[in-house]
């Protein structure tokens, strides 16, 4: 029988109101026993229980902490990353609204299965399968897009809801899902044909001005890529075609959810994971 891994991990937990002491996990951060350099973190994926807590709860900021902490565990400039500090930094900056509990013991099979395992038990609601939904149209390709970069070990290297106004003008509320640099910018954005056939007007729309405003930016040229839904899946076949004209019409790559694995993998072999 394999002999178990000494693990430690701590709860993260949003804290909307200090005074009342109210939380809700949202993550874990998971090392073996006195190695810090083995130290990996996960967010939730269902912010249910965040939002019935605080509505006015800044979600994506949330969200762009889990890839700021990973990234600091990956790159650490000392010999000795440790969890602590780095949250303990992103602690204050939030007001204190993010917090650290104390590292406790376990054993583990290994850090993979452990992560999960303390993910079903303290971090995601517990939901009765006779409720439980299928994401679905854009929902359902961002979740696809995200277990496909994580999959191939890229997710954490790739900027998140890349803001449009950064490239465009001020004001503009497009957020492109993902991207990153090698030589070019690549951006990755999910349209449901399904679901939002104007969303494909609007990202080709918004396509020449995101390329002039990379150039300009960045002195790079900028590859952006649709993922929508297979053909199959979609009812209106003409409107599907239509959304996939609109955009290619434009010069942006249309690929399908069934594409993602070859994607995710260009992507690990560029950024030389």
């Amino acid at each position: 029988m394999r002999e178990r891994l000494q693990c430690e991990f701590s709860l993260i937990r949003y804290v909307p109101d200090v005074v009342k002491g109210e939380f809700a996990n949202i993550g874990v951060v998971l090392r073996e026993a006195g190695r810090d350099d083995t130290a990996t973190v996960r967010f939730t994926r269902d912010w249910s229980r965040v939002r019935c807590m605080d509505p006015d709860a800044d979600v994506e900021l949330l969200e762009a902490l889990e890839a700021e902490i990973a990234q600091r565990l990956q790159v650490g400039v000392e010999p000795r990353v440790n969890a602590r500090p780095v949250l303990e930094t992103l602690e204050d900056s939030l007001s204190n609204s993010v917090q650290l509990t104390e590292m406790r013991g376990t054993l583990a099979e290994s850090l993979p299965a452990e992560m999960e395992q303390l993910l079903r038990m303290y971090v995601e609601p517990l939901k009765a399968p006779a409720v439980r939904r299928r994401a679905s149209g854009r929902q359902a390709i961002v979740s696809s897009m995200r277990d496909a970069f994580e999959a191939a070990g890229v997710w954490r290297l790739m900027r998140k809801k890349i803001a449009a106004a950064a490239y465009t003008q001020p004001g503009d509320p497009l957020k492109l899902d993902c991207g990153y640099r090698n030589g070019k910018v690549r951006m990755f954005h999910a349209v449901s044909l399904e679901s939002d056939v104007e969303g494909a007007k609007g990202f080709a729309y918004s396509a020449e001005a995101l390329r002039t405003g990379v150039q300009r930016a960045e002195g790079l040229e900028l590859e952006l890529t649709a993922i929508v839904e297979r053909i199959a899946s979609v009812a209106d076949q003409e409107q599907y075609g239509f959304g996939v004209r609109a955009m290619e019409q434009e010069a942006i790559r249309v690929l399908t959810v069934a594409d993602l694995g070859r994607v995710a993998e260009t992507a690990k072999r560029e950024l030389r994971v």
